[in-house]
């Protein structure tokens, strides 16, 4: 990568993290791990430049990525020996004229006629016929450790498609598929617009599932509903999903953020927080959620991602340019899903998928069971309902503006896109056809 390149793409990691700050989502069963603020930002912009690397910037709802090499502890002295020198350059930059640009598109009213997608990006050559393979980066969440299914019982294979998966931590998964090493990558819906806006486009062309309770708003005892908020502290990470699921349970409830006080914390904080005097609740996913009712007694969930479902979609996304010139193979791909669907939904297949899926994390089959079931796997006819352009959440494409607008809102990205054009209903509904 070019010299201009480093100090443009550095430069502009530095000064988006220090307007926000955001953290990862991964860890062993599907937990996220909590990045630091800027002074990561501008350790990795300085670690890029000395080695002449490119720094890899995902963002999205749940965290700021900022990359650094894998052998990057080894020189964390040195790092922070050129923390100022970066804050300084990035500086020089931003004086010499080292501006960002931003192409402003509106959204499509949701529930509007759209058109199956039409990519007007030019794509380059094909590749040539020896390379058959797809490559796909999955990490640890349920709705996409279940792909594990379909490797183990050799379905791609029966099916006819060359298939290599990547098992990855999800931060990783979204570096190489921004950095083009990956065909596809699983992701969230919201995740999707952030990584298209600030990073790499991509369209979904399966949609796993939606979390069904495993992010959650747990209360100290004595607090028995969300109303019973009104006037006290929540810790939460601000940006994120239980940022969002917060909002969401106070509309329920005819308040606002303005009703109670937020206190912004590192979701992996979060259950020794709630352990503070002054907090009365915190929202976190799993597994901090589950550690804060471990350890606070009386503790409980008070309002979960089980209460609006469709508020988190998680999907398949995949390349522009593969989708384009392996449409008949991601096809094969969406029809192996559907049969990972019906196998997992025969209860007769619960202690198989359950061994399968807790061996590929690490866990045992009883303690990977409750991350299963507060994660919602659609089936080809819900998922063919989800796919329909409507408003609210049992919408992809209604979930996605809420998200989109959210994003906005918190300075993920700074202009609403054009989120229909991330969806690709059309395998699906092909594949729906050939198996009626």
């Amino acid at each position: 990568m070019r010299s201009s390149e480093i100090n443009s793409v550095g430069g502009w990691a530095l000064r988006r993290a220090m307007l926000s700050e955001r953290r990862s989502r991964t860890s062993p069963a599907f937990g996220r791990q909590v990045q630091s603020k800027y002074s990561l930002a501008a350790e990795a912009f300085v670690h890029e430049l000395a080695s002449n690397v490119l720094v890899r910037v995902v963002l999205n709802p749940r965290r700021v990525l900022l990359r650094t090499d894998p052998h990057a502890n080894s020189m964390k002295k040195t790092s922070q020996l050129l923390t100022l020198l970066a804050v300084g350059a990035a500086a020089f930059l931003i004086s010499c004229g080292k501006t960002e640009t931003t192409t402003t598109t509106t959204s499509p009213e949701v529930g509007a006629p759209i058109s199956e997608p039409v990519n007007p990006t030019p794509m380059p050559t094909p590749p040539p016929a020896s390379e058959k393979r797809l490559t796909i980066g999955y990490s640890d969440w349920p709705g996409w450790v279940a792909w594990e299914i379909g490797i183990k019982k050799g379905w791609f294979a029966e099916e006819g498609v060359n298939v290599q998966f990547e098992w990855m931590d999800y931060v990783a998964s979204m570096e190489a598929y921004g950095a083009g090493k990956l065909d596809a990558v699983t992701m969230t819906n919201g995740d999707a617009l952030v990584t298209g806006a600030t990073a790499k486009p991509s369209v979904c062309v399966v949609i796993n599932d939606f979390s069904n309770g495993n992010d959650m708003l747990i209360a100290k005892p004595g607090i028995n509903s969300v109303k019973d908020l009104k006037g006290k502290k929540v810790a939460l990470e601000e940006g994120f999903v239980p940022h969002l699921l917060v909002l969401k349970a106070l509309e329920a409830n005819g308040m606002s953020d303005a009703d109670i006080t937020i206190v912004n914390t590192p979701t992996n904080d979060t259950p020794q927080v709630l352990k503070s005097d002054d907090i009365s609740a915190i929202c976190a996913w799993q597994p901090s959620s589950g550690a804060a009712l471990k350890q606070v007694a009386g503790s409980k969930p008070i309002y979960t991602s089980r209460d609006v479902p469709g508020l988190i979609y998680d999907g398949l996304f995949v390349t522009e340019y593969s989708l384009k010139y392996r449409r008949d193979d991601w096809v094969k791909v969406v029809k192996v899903w559907y049969r990972i669907v019906d196998y997992i939904k025969d209860e007769g297949n619960t202690d198989d998928v359950l061994s399968i899926l807790s061996a590929r994390v690490n866990v045992k089959p009883d303690e990977y069971e409750p991350f299963l079931d507060g994660t919602y796997i659609l089936s080809l006819e819900e998922a063919l309902d989800v796919w329909r352009n409507a408003p609210g959440l049992k919408s992809v494409y209604g979930s996605s503006e809420i998200s989109d607008a959210f994003n906005v809102k918190f300075e993920v990205y700074k202009e609403p896109i054009d989120y229909t054009a991330y969806f690709d209903r059309t395998l699906t509904k092909e594949v729906a056809k050939a198996m009626k």
